[in-house]
């Protein structure tokens, strides 16, 4: 029995930049995200995973190869295409929790759909505000909550539109470990119980030890595929990568 293909990328290239001066920062790469699955993405500065992510995103469009999120290739959309695929398919948390510090964790997590003119039913907020833990915080301002809390409405808030896939850009970057710790388990949680998609870009061998997989990039292409690691083995998998590009 084979997993349904949330995203696939294939033969994705990158490039920034005009010759002599251009920098590659996709090669090439072909990759699946099943459903239901958690993918970590590590590599050193400059391996192109925050490329991968924004190219699978439809943040950036891939010079060639095909990008497609379920039945929809990116490359046939057009930038108000674009915008409502991720406004309607995809959520995003980022290391900087971006949210509005003059709106409640609720009120942030029920943005969305306001931005978008849409009604929703204040049970989903609280429902959203339940799956990471923070039912009873709904009523608080980011100023009254911890790094970790406010990094969860943010995933609230990106799991408010029931996303085909999140993508998590360093989503534990600015966090302590303890904090990062639940943040981890609130994912993962996500991804065992709801059957979530994620797709997360880290530099911490101890995140991506929570990811049923591990990709690694060097100078713009995968060159390792990690399962059932601990950060110990991630890690050294990691720097033998970074020796051999």
């Amino acid at each position: 029995m084979t997993s349904t293909v949330t995203v696939r990328l294939t033969a994705v290239r990158k490039t920034y930049g005009t010759p002599p001066a251009a920098v590659t920062a996709l090669a090439g790469v072909s990759a699946e995200f099943t459903a239901g699955s958690f993918t970590a993405v590590m590599g050193a500065s400059g391996s192109g995973k925050s490329t991968l992510l924004h190219c699978a995103a439809g943040l950036d469009i891939a010079d060639s190869g095909t990008v497609t999120i379920g039945d929809t290739d990116l490359a046939g959309l057009n930038e108000h295409g674009r915008t409502l695929l991720r406004r309607d398919r995809i959520g995003f948390v980022f290391q900087a929790y971006n949210l509005v510090g003059a709106l409640t964790a609720a009120q942030n997590v029920a943005l969305p759909h306001r931005l978008a003119r849409r009604a929703l039913d204040p049970a989903e907020v609280t429902r959203a505000l339940a799956e990471v833990g923070l039912a009873d915080r709904a009523g608080h301002y980011p100023a009254q909550l911890s790094g970790g809390e406010q990094q969860r409405v943010a995933l609230a808030r990106a799991l408010i539109t029931r996303p085909a896939v999140l993508y998590a850009d360093e989503p534990t970057g600015a966090l302590d470990s303890a904090s990062s710790g639940v943040v981890l388990r609130a994912l993962r949680g996500l991804v065992d119980t709801h059957g979530q998609t994620v797709v997360m870009v880290t530099h911490d061998a101890v995140a991506a030890a929570a990811a049923d997989r591990v990709l690694v990039l060097a100078d713009g292409q995968i060159v390792d595929e990690i399962t059932g690691a601990d950060p110990a083995r991630i890690a050294a998998r990691l720097v033998r990568a970074e020796v051999r590009a």
